[in-house]
């Protein structure tokens, strides 16, 4: 390499930058630390208004957060760019295309959770508040960050999950943004009974459940087997976060409405149902 492309070499790249004494520091410390303080605000307030305002207001608020976070990230981002760099279509493209390529090489995985976290916030295939089973993890969806989300189960762990999931994985929403969801307990009777009878009293066990939620509808289907007649109870409680609660009471409730029935149990299953409520 000749010195007069070493030179024009250098030339080129001090064009990218604005003369340092244009440069202010200052503004872009300020942008840098109000973008971060504006963030941890967001992070803080709407999570706690949204656990002690209305049940109804909840979801829209913990959805809100990832959105707001993105939105002030960008508008950061376009403010510090022109003071440090000195930007036209040219110098735009030279960018651009170094920081291409140079991501690409050294945060290829990083990088497809960050345009994965960027699809999944206008997408929505979850949000804070939905309750989600992915690879086998199902629990609360408490955050969505830009390169991850993170869901607390049942067992009250807390799991990290990167958004590239979404390119290989499927995403199983319990409720997918509305503010209850569908579950189902299961019984297993022996056939030697009045189904009639069985089937009503499983269904008066939901209806008279202190978790239900009175404005969806409480079904209860069944289907012959080898072994026996198997009973799905299924119901929608008040607040998803009652959910194994309210398994629980109507498995509890059923067994003894079952025998009192006429009905010889034979087992017994609990399980929130995969769908849209």
């Amino acid at each position: 390499m000749t010195m007069a492309a070493v030179d024009e070499g250098r030339q080129k790249a001090a064009q990218l930058l604005n003369d340092f004494q244009d440069i202010s520091l200052a503004k872009v410390a300020l942008i840098v630390v109000g973008t971060w303080i504006a963030i941890l605000i967001v992070r803080r307030v709407l999570p706690y208004l949204a656990e002690r305002g209305p049940n109804q207001l909840r979801l829209y608020l913990l959805g809100a957060v990832p959105i707001i976070r993105l939105f002030l990230l960008t508008a950061a981002f376009l403010w510090v760019i022109p003071i440090i760099f000195n930007i036209n279509f040219q110098n735009f493209l030279v960018i651009a295309g170094a920081a291409s390529v140079a991501i690409g090489f050294a945060f290829k995985d990083y990088v497809s959770s960050l345009i994965a976290g960027m699809v999944a916030i206008f997408e929505r295939p979850y949000r804070p508040g939905d309750w989600v089973k992915i690879d086998g993890d199902y629990g609360e969806v408490t955050s969505v960050g830009m390169r991850a989300l993170r869901i607390r189960t049942a067992d009250d762990d807390a799991i990290t999950v990167p958004h590239d999931r979404l390119w290989s994985n499927n995403i199983i929403n319990s409720n997918d943004g509305t503010r209850t969801l569908m579950c189902v307990a299961e019984f297993y009777v022996a056939p030697d009974h009045d189904a009639a009878v069985v089937r009503e009293a499983l269904s008066d066990v939901a209806l008279t459940s202190a978790y239900l939620e009175y404005a969806k509808p409480v079904v209860v289907m069944l289907k012959q087997s080898p072994l026996g007649t198997h009973y799905r109870l299924k119901a929608y409680p008040f607040d998803m976060r009652d959910q194994f609660s309210f398994i629980s009471d109507l498995t509890v409730r059923g067994k003894k409405a079952i025998v009192d029935a006429g009905g010889v149990e034979v087992a017994t299953a609990g399980n929130v149902a995969v769908g849209v409520a």
